[in-house]
């Protein structure tokens, strides 16, 4: 049995724990932005492939007291790094973090782990200089109150990065935050979504995936496949497995609308490869099943009336960091007050980095959830109503209504 330690956005712990205990891997412990679980073999491929909300898996290599530089450099040097690294292999200590520790010099931290590692493999493969020529190793470091805890990254690029968004567009919204959002929002396949302000498509495609079971991971690959401890005809295996998870019978109302014609574009090509990556997946089962792209269309959110009796808005309006100013956010969210009526019975969820967004959109949400998003602040306002969400009878896709616009042409930097 394996510990794992899998990274999110500070304020998405329960998510991912809910993600880790349906993939049935038991818990052990979490903190600000992790959560450490345990798991068997194939947690470490299966984990990287199936998680929405996680941003990084890592293998928990050892745990122990390190209250001086003796200390740590011993605990690490015990561990068999021989037995997870190849002979080529560049070893970075990528991130140290510390919290209440007597070491609290993360370049010296850095530079005693890597020795520490570099020397193990020396003595194990009697090698006085490692070539440092192949792929590269991530280990992180966290240091709590003198204990030290060393991981090793299994995921490589952050594991927002599912490989379909060949443009993101200006401050796009990731992957995993969108995911976790939609999470907390409890949407399921049956509820018609809507982004009104969908930029490249994020809210809109990670629904899609979720909605036709397709694991996030099919169109990327992991660092853990460079490591010795790889299994490939095992990864094989659960790739087919999770192929065959793939619904493509369901019916499915996702949509996403933006005034920018650059935007919309960049959203049809990133759904477009999102899709492709989900028949590439269903060709491991020799199935030539098509999973439905996401609609998309240009519109303004001051245009559009709802197509169904209830359904759910989710949005990431610009907030004044990188898109645009301030002044321009809040007369955006001032205008915004108009999805309450063209969108009755629908819920709403807004995520922003911007403190008055209730008061200038006019009304208090339900609840709220901060959220680290990148290097932001932001919190996510959620109006959910006091009805239950009704069940809905569909004769097919409907497009979005558009109302013609009462103050001419209006143009948004997106």
């Amino acid at each position: 049995m394996n510990t794992l330690v899998a990274l999110c956005a500070v304020g998405a712990e329960k998510i991912l724990g809910n993600e880790l205990k349906l993939l049935g891997y038991k818990l052990v412990s979490n903190a600000p932005g992790r959560v450490t679980f345990t798991g068997d073999d194939d947690a470490l491929f299966r984990t990287n492939l199936c998680l929405r909300t996680a941003d990084r898996v890592y293998l928990q290599m050892a745990s122990f007291n390190a209250a001086d530089f003796d200390q740590l450099f011993d605990g690490v040097y015990a561990i068999n790094w021989q037995d997870f690294l190849k002979k080529d292999s560049r070893v970075v200590v990528d991130k140290v973090r510390c919290y209440k520790s007597t070491l609290n010099s993360e370049h010296s931290i850095q530079g005693m782990v890597q020795k520490a590692i570099y020397k193990k493999l020396g003595d194990k493969w009697h090698m006085q200089t490692l070539p440092e020529s192949g792929e590269e190793s991530d280990v992180r470091v966290y240091l709590d109150e003198d204990r030290a805890l060393i991981l090793l990254d299994l995921s490589g690029l952050p594991l927002h990065k599912r490989g379909y968004r060949t443009d993101g567009g200006f401050a796009p919204l990731r992957e995993t935050t969108a995911a976790a959002l939609l999470q907390l929002m409890m949407w399921r396949r049956k509820t018609p979504l809507h982004d009104p302000f969908c930029g490249s498509g994020t809210f809109a495609i990670e629904a899609a995936l979720y909605a036709y079971n397709v694991a996030p991971g099919f169109g990327r690959r992991f660092a853990l496949e460079n490591l010795p401890i790889f299994n490939s005809r095992r990864a094989q295996e659960i790739k087919c497995a999770e192929a065959e998870k793939i619904r493509t019978d369901v019916e499915v109302r996702i949509t996403g609308t933006d005034i920018d014609p650059a935007a919309i574009e960049r959203a049809r090509k990133n759904a477009e490869h999102a899709c492709v990556m989900a028949g590439r997946a269903l060709n491991l089962i020799d199935k030539s099943n098509k999973v439905p792209r996401p609609d998309f269309d240009v519109a303004d959110f001051t245009d559009i009336t709802a197509p169904y009796e209830s359904g759910l808005l989710i949005c990431n309006p610009p907030y004044g960091e990188r898109l645009g100013d301030v002044e321009q956010a809040e007369e955006i969210y001032r205008k915004m007050s108009c999805l309450f009526d063209e969108f009755k019975g629908w819920q709403l969820g807004v995520i922003t980095a911007h403190k008055k967004f209730q008061e200038c959109i006019g009304r208090y949400a339900t609840s709220l959830k901060s959220l680290k998003a990148g290097n932001l602040d932001t919190m996510f306002y959620m109006y959910t109503g006091e009805e239950k969400q009704k069940s809905l009878k569909s004769d097919g896709q409907k497009s979005l209504k558009k109302r013609s616009a009462k103050n001419g042409n209006r143009s948004r930097t997106r």
